[in-house]
């Protein structure tokens, strides 16, 4: 959703690879027997599989071969439906933005309205971490990532702001999104002892420390140790939609 090459420093593409001769219409490609595995292949359906694959070994872990051996089928099907597999990528990604649209409707209220699309955004992001950080600094350009722009521009506009002021606070808005999206995936995609090791460092590292050196540490120590176990998303976004509203003409 934001015009990013990758954030971790990878190319911003798994494969470049296009095989446009062999992608048909969606209605000549339909399978008409199932898989091996009783699947009947269609867009969605691989997408759904190729979503679940991602949550479990990663995008950079991600490959045709694997998808065919889930579905049932020869890798070399998935190519009548995707050009490649970096576009089979983008369509898991533009799932995942439509995950956190799916059953919205509008208020009304803007500051109500842009609060509940960035908390679906952000929980929809950590029910599906590996996905999340490839969503994150692709643009798909496909149905879901153009309705969910075209939702808060139209919030924003419909707000009072002024065309300049929406696109650059649209900017501002799903760059926090996406960053908390990764920064808290990234910690539940983390193996459980590294996570419980990184909760600890807060109740032995944090407490053992001297208030003469650290005074400010120490007399904080517990409301820290609660504090950084959870996310800090909802209250960047009340801060983010405080500002807008000081922002807004009269």
């Amino acid at each position: 959703m934001t015009d990013r090459t990758d954030r971790a420093g990878r190319p911003d593409s798994v494969d470049r690879t296009e095989r446009t001769e062999r992608v048909v219409p969606e209605t000549e490609r339909r399978r008409r027997r199932p898989t091996k595995q009783g699947t009947v292949l269609s867009e969605q359906v691989i997408v759904d599989t190729a979503l679940r694959l991602v949550g479990q070994h990663g995008a950079q872990a991600f490959t045709v071969r694997r998808l065919g051996l889930a579905l049932g089928a020869d890798p070399s099907a998935i190519y009548r439906y995707f050009r490649s597999t970096d576009d089979l990528l983008l369509a898991v990604a533009d799932e995942l933005i439509g995950l956190g649209l799916n059953g919205w409707r509008p208020t009304g209220d803007w500051r109500a309205d842009l609060r509940e699309v960035g908390l679906r955004i952000h929980a929809h992001s950590l029910a599906h971490p590996q996905a999340a950080v490839l969503a994150a600094y692709r643009t798909t350009g496909r149905a879901n990532e153009i309705r969910a722009i075209e939702t808060m521009l139209g919030i924003l506009r419909g707000a009072g702001f002024p065309d300049p002021d929406a696109v650059s606070l649209y900017h501002a808005f799903i760059d926090q999104a996406l960053g908390f999206a990764v920064l808290d995936s990234a910690a539940i995609a983390l193996p459980a002892t590294a996570q419980h090791a990184d909760s600890g460092v807060w109740d032995t590292a944090y407490r053992d420390l001297s208030p003469d050196t650290h005074p400010h540490i120490t007399a904080t120590a517990d409301l820290l140790a609660a504090d950084m176990r959870r996310s800090a998303y909802p209250l960047a976004l009340d801060l983010l939609l405080d500002a807008l509203a000081a922002r807004l003409p009269s």
